[in-house]
């Protein structure tokens, strides 16, 4: 393997097989030993990439440079190959925690070496220390833990400085999913989303022709997102509000897409924003102060609440819209479940059911008649009303009482596929119309002309 004649896969699987082998040893001191000198076979290939960093005549030797990035590439993902597997070993019970600590000292050294030197802007190295790392995360969790301040500042850090590495949002995700639910990391989670957010290549996700541009760092956007909303305490939800806000704009405007991943996973991330409202206004019907989560989160989509309809409108017209009707019909199950939910509650001051009913009569009357056959308007808004309550009231009812065990996450009852159906009728008849391009000035309702 240390010549590299193998393919990476290849040496991965040959590394899980010896790392599995060598977790059924039962001398426990022979099995860390073991364990032990088989991460530091690749220590050396990623040790020799670093001390290039003091070697400025190999660095500038361009073919001594490019073989010992490869060589270290291959030792980072043989590294993570063995945590990967070491995780389902600890899983059962074959690891103990003194092997654990061995390995996370052997590791993490060399690892915060190599993220605070130049070499990181080369794509796959960075890509590559971002798998390994994320592996030994779901392995040594606890003991990544105290160095969730350390490790968080240096994706972020890297991201400003190599903008397209989508790498380290992707890991920073992991480390928010792993940590993030700790309240004494509130201050290092918004510090990060703050930092991210202030990237250029973020702040230029303002229209469907640039989120075409970058389909890879919208979805890695997405899901930190969404891993910050789903685990972060309800303090760095509230500190966040304005980035929150933010990014459920992109969002919205990313649906609109021509890149069918782009535009599904803005779509994702949206739904994410309903899963968690829903859940806080279930939880607690009497509408609660602005530092709660569910507050903060709602109070987003009652401003936001236009501009995503009118996108939505958009991502189901032009020949790519019938890959969205699902993830659109899905989510605007629980858009239309949540005005209804909270109609009915203390909530009702934030946002209602005349809210959705806004939204959708200003979005229709906004659409131009290149868009829309004649009469065709005043059709849509009852029907779309009428399906999205029958929709909203199938879902409430999967979410109550003993039916929220049998909840599985897609289309609820007759209602919802109604709903469904509906939206597919729309998009296949609108699939030769001219695919709208979107930007920032169109997530709030604009009369086209």
């Amino acid at each position: 393997m240390g010549e590299g004649n193998l393919r990476i896969e290849d040496e991965e699987e040959i590394i899980s097989a010896i790392t599995h082998a060598l977790c059924s040893i039962l001398d426990k001191e022979l099995r860390k030993t073991s364990l032990a000198r088989l991460l530091c076979s690749s220590y050396s290939a990623v040790e020799k990439i670093i001390d290039i960093d003091r070697d400025e005549l190999l660095r500038q030797n361009s073919s001594a440079y490019a073989q010992a990035l490869n060589i270290a590439v291959r030792g980072l993902h043989r590294m993570g190959a063995l945590f990967s597997h070491l995780a389902m070993s600890i899983t059962s019970g074959l690891i103990d925690d003194d092997t654990i600590s061995v390995l996370f000292g052997i590791f993490w050294p060399l690892l915060e070496k190599l993220t605070q030197s130049s070499h990181m802007e080369n794509t796959s190295l960075s890509t590559a220390a971002c798998r390994s790392l994320s592996s030994a995360i779901h392995s040594c969790g606890q003991h990544f833990q105290i160095l969730l301040p350390k490790i968080l500042e240096c994706l972020s850090m890297n991201f400003l400085l190599y903008q397209r590495h989508d790498c380290f949002l992707r890991t920073a995700a992991n480390m928010i999913e792993e940590f993030g639910h700790k309240e004494e990391y509130s201050v290092v989670c918004v510090r990060t989303i703050e930092t991210f957010s202030s990237a250029a290549s973020l702040s230029n996700l303002n229209s469907s022709y640039t989120c075409d541009q970058e389909p890879d760092l919208i979805e890695a956007y997405a899901n930190f997102t969404s891993a910050f909303i789903r685990c972060c305490p309800k303090e760095a939800i509230v500190a966040s509000r304005s980035l929150l806000e933010l990014s459920f704009q992109k969002a919205a405007i990313c649906s609109t897409a021509m890149h069918q991943g782009a535009a599904l996973v803005a779509i994702s991330y949206m739904s994410c924003f309903f899963d968690a409202s829903l859940t806080d206004v279930l939880e607690s019907p009497e509408c609660p102060s602005d530092e709660s989560r569910g507050a903060v989160l709602v109070q987003i989509l009652a401003r936001c609440g236009e501009g995503l309809m009118f996108n939505v409108f958009y991502a189901l017209l032009g020949v790519s819209a019938l890959s969205r009707v699902h993830k659109s019909a899905t989510m605007l199950q629980k858009l239309a479940a949540l005005c209804s939910l909270c109609e009915r509650t203390m909530w009702k001051g934030i946002l209602c059911w005349d809210s959705l009913c806004g939204w959708l009569q200003t979005t229709v009357s906004s659409l131009s008649s290149e868009y829309l056959r004649q009469g065709e308007a005043e059709l849509i808004i009852p029907l779309w009303l009428k399906v999205l309550q029958d929709a909203a009231s199938d879902y409430l009812h999967s979410r109550t009482g003993d039916n929220c065990r049998n909840h599985p996450g897609y289309m609820q009852g007759k209602g919802g596929r109604t709903l469904k159906r509906v939206i597919r009728d729309f998009a296949e008849s609108h699939r030769n119309v001219p695919t709208p391009y979107i930007d920032s000035r169109w997530s709030c309702r604009q009369q086209l002309s």
